[in-house]
């Protein structure tokens, strides 16, 4: 198979189950109060990339696995002001006053819906928030999990690249997202390329206030959009250990801090609050069965194994790693296997923030 041809094939593996669906008005207004409370009384919370990422090279395993000519890559050079907490996880509610919010039966009946499904459960339900912010991403896909290997036990890495061979499909966990935004920037959507990134993108368009889509998003490219004022979206002094909390003095106020030195304040009309809810879906009872007693699962060994010889297979040189978690050759060497790279078409309204803004 030339490069055209193995590129071709990886954009097509990159396609969810079926076409993203928006959901208008998600949440009342209530629950979006409730849902903001608790990351102004819960915090501080950490920046995204502190959360999951060791180093560079895990990093660029979830993204296009290409950086720009001439950029020596650090983590630092990724760091945007975009933040995260979860509401809930292991499919339990962390925060008892958005109960209701977490466990959705419309949401519930959303997932069962776009898979065609009997069952489902909500897993996971996060937040990501942010004041101005640009985007370096070109385009990514979340976390995919597998029957013993998940997101919960395995590195955000290994589980997208996992996701990208296509090569672990029949122990793929079906899941859907109901992913909602609030949003009053007149410019900040969306882009999701639903046909794989060789093919044109989609764009749900802003403004994104009280509007969701319900998605497949491990399987899929995609990107938030820049929002903010431009000389505003990096701000100075931003770092990895940058936090962000409400201000206990103002409740429109939020803070970027480090330690106890504030670098910039954002009002709440200023804000991109992001709303993540997953479920766990099952086409019947005996998938529903199998995903739950473990008599089919995948181990960290056998992955590897199966990475190693499908590589060799191709041609492609590799050595057994000592350490393959943390190996960063090893970890290269399935980027550049099993990525796309970057989509070939943005939106004219939405591209890529220049690089250079992170390296100033």
């Amino acid at each position: 198979m030339d490069g055209v041809a193995a590129r071709q094939a990886l954009s097509d593996i990159l396609r969810p189950a079926s076409p993203p669906v928006e959901v208008r008005d998600p949440f009342t207004e209530d629950q979006r109060e409730r849902l903001l409370d608790v990351v102004r009384t819960a915090g501080p919370w950490k920046l995204i990339i502190a959360q999951h990422f060791a180093n560079i090279d895990e990093l660029i395993a979830t993204m296009s696995g290409a950086l720009p000519d001439g950029v020596t890559p650090s983590l630092d050079s990724f760091v945007t002001p975009t933040f995260r907490g979860f509401y809930g996880n292991y499919s339990t509610a962390l925060f008892p006053e958005i109960s209701d919010c977490f466990y959705n039966q419309a949401f519930i009946d959303h997932a069962k819906a776009y898979w065609g499904a009997q069952y489902a459960k909500p897993q996971m339900m996060l937040f990501n928030i942010n004041g101005p912010c640009g985007n370096y991403d070109p385009g990514h896909l979340d976390s995919p999990s597998f029957r013993g290997v998940r997101y919960e036990n395995s590195p955000t890495w290994l589980c997208s690249v996992m996701g990208k061979s296509g090569l672990f499909r029949d122990y793929l966990i079906k899941m859907a997202q109901v992913i909602t935004w609030f949003s009053k920037d007149p410019t900040s959507g969306f882009t999701y390329w639903p046909d794989g990134p060789a093919k044109a993108p989609r764009r749900l368009q802003p403004p994104v206030w009280n509007r969701g889509v319900l998605v497949q998003n491990e399987m899929m490219y995609h990107r938030g959009e820049a929002n903010g004022l431009f000389d505003r979206q990096r701000p100075e002094g931003l770092r990895f250990e940058t936090v962000f909390a409400g201000d206990p003095s103002d409740k429109n106020n939020w803070r970027l801090m480090n330690g106890s030195d504030v670098i910039q304040n954002v009002h709440t009309d200023q804000l991109r609050f992001l709303v993540h809810w997953s479920g766990e879906v099952f086409e019947d009872f005996a998938e529903l069965k199998k995903n739950m007693d473990g008599s089919d699962d995948l181990t960290l060994d056998r992955v590897f194994e199966t990475l190693l010889k499908d590589m060799r297979a191709r041609g492609i040189q590799v050595e057994t790693p000592t350490n393959p978690l943390q190996d960063p050759v090893f970890i290269r060497a399935l980027v550049a296997a099993y990525d796309f790279g970057t989509p070939l078409i943005y939106p004219d309204e939405a591209p890529v923030t220049k690089f250079q803004l992170a390296a100033a």
